[in-house]
């Protein structure tokens, strides 16, 4: 086939506007091996396609999904949900323990204030029998 051709046809095929008898044509002068050297790079791209033409997919695809993995999936939510419930009832626990020792604190707060006034008032108290005592000791010494 005439080099000038060739080149015409491939111009067409990048751009896209090949027939498929043109196709044909570049593929049959690509894969013959009489390749011009300025069109080398071409011959890599069609002997590829012919080489990746005849391989097929040989596996078998399942269009329905395991039944384990539906289980799985079952199994998983079922597991979920109970680590779910669990860290609730943890977290129910810890927050009710919480202000438990937040009320406490309250408690201690308020016996802590009640015991200081107490102990003022002793204090008054203690220094007025102090007094008390101090007067009685100087009559009984008036007395005697």
């Amino acid at each position: 086939m005439e080099l000038a051709n060739i080149e015409k046809l491939v111009e067409k095929y990048l751009n896209a506007e090949t027939s498929l008898q043109e196709e044909a044509t570049l593929k049959n002068y690509f894969t013959e091996g009489n390749v011009a050297p300025h069109l080398l790079e071409y011959k890599f791209m069609f002997t590829y396609f012919t080489k990746e033409k005849d391989e097929t997919y040989t596996k078998d695809i399942e269009l329905e999904p395991k039944k384990s993995k539906r289980r799985n999936l079952q199994w998983l939510s079922v597991a979920a949900s109970v680590v779910l419930l669990l860290s609730v009832f943890v977290g129910k626990n810890t927050y009710d323990e919480y202000q438990e020792r937040k009320e406490a604190e309250k408690i201690f707060a308020q016996v802590s204030k009640g015991f200081k006034l107490l102990s003022t008032n002793l204090k008054k108290g203690e220094q007025a029998v102090a007094n008390l005592y101090a007067y009685e000791n100087k009559i009984n010494k008036i007395l005697k």
